[in-house]
């Protein structure tokens, strides 16, 4: 399996675009989480100037265990850029005809939409360590107690966090092997959640119980949208077991229908 990986991560990395849209996406999660304080602190002296006062710091935005959740929602928000990523990854290997020459070389198409489901745990795995890194300093710099109790409290996001972002990366992966055009798969992954939202829409008033199981739908389930709780609103502070259930199998599906596709087509 590791060497399936190492062929994988070799053709990806003397892509110039995988080192620009890496490099985009970490250094926009790790600005963007530190920075993320002082445009609070900023966005409140401009509306002291209105004469209205708000102490930014007494809201536990970055106080754990707050930090997790708030940055892993965030973060689930920048996932498109790596599902990007991988869907030039796939386009290109049709492009280059680097898939035909891996099946000439020997590797079976299982073997190799496998370095493709391996290369995705990785950046999700990737994805995961540096939120962690990111929300232990921050909570650390901001919280006014270190209690490890607090500090470990809400850490079961990041398993959920690993799930959200491995699910957009087998779909955005399938997306590619069906379509094998980069520009038209990069529009549909773009505007698959307002596809979803209007075909949701529709359906509501005659099957509301079925929108839950809606693939983007389900991925909303799985890290609740937080900040209400800011606001003294309730807010479902734990991983629902059934949105567990609906993403693994989403992604199960995902990854089998690109196994079908690649078995079938003509490379």
């Amino acid at each position: 399996m590791l060497q399936l990986l190492r062929i994988d991560l070799k053709k990806m990395t003397s892509y110039r675009t995988f080192w620009v849209v890496c490099g985009l996406y970490f250094m926009t999660l790790g600005f963007g989480a530190a920075s993320g304080m002082e445009f609070l602190k900023w966005l409140a002296s401009f509306i002291d100037g209105f004469g209205q006062e708000i102490n930014i710091e007494r809201i536990p935005l970055y106080h754990f265990p707050d930090v997790w959740l708030n940055l892993i929602w965030c973060a689930g928000l920048l996932k498109v850029i790596l599902a990007v990523m991988v869907v030039i990854s796939i386009t290109n290997e049709y492009t280059y005809r680097t898939l035909r020459q891996n099946i000439i070389d020997g590797l079976s198409r299982g073997e190799f939409l496998l370095s493709k489901i391996l290369t995705n745990v990785l950046l999700s795995l990737m994805s995961v360590t540096m939120i962690f890194v990111i929300g232990l300093i921050t909570g650390i710099i901001y919280s006014p107690s270190l209690e490890w109790n607090r500090m470990v409290t809400d850490l079961e996001f990041l398993p959920a966090y690993f799930l959200e972002v491995f699910f957009f990366l087998s779909y955005a992966l399938m997306l590619g092997i069906l379509i094998q055009r980069s520009g038209l798969t990069i529009i549909l992954l773009l505007l698959s959640q307002l596809i979803e939202f209007i075909i949701t829409s529709n359906v509501d008033n005659y099957l509301p119980r079925v929108i839950p199981f809606f693939p983007m739908e389900s991925i909303r389930n799985l890290i609740t949208f937080p900040f209400p709780r800011y606001a003294f609103s309730e807010i479902r502070d734990y991983i629902s077991p059934g949105a567990v259930a609906v993403v693994l199998v989403w992604t199960f599906v995902f990854n089998y229908i690109s196994y079908r596709k690649l078995k079938r087509s003509d490379i």
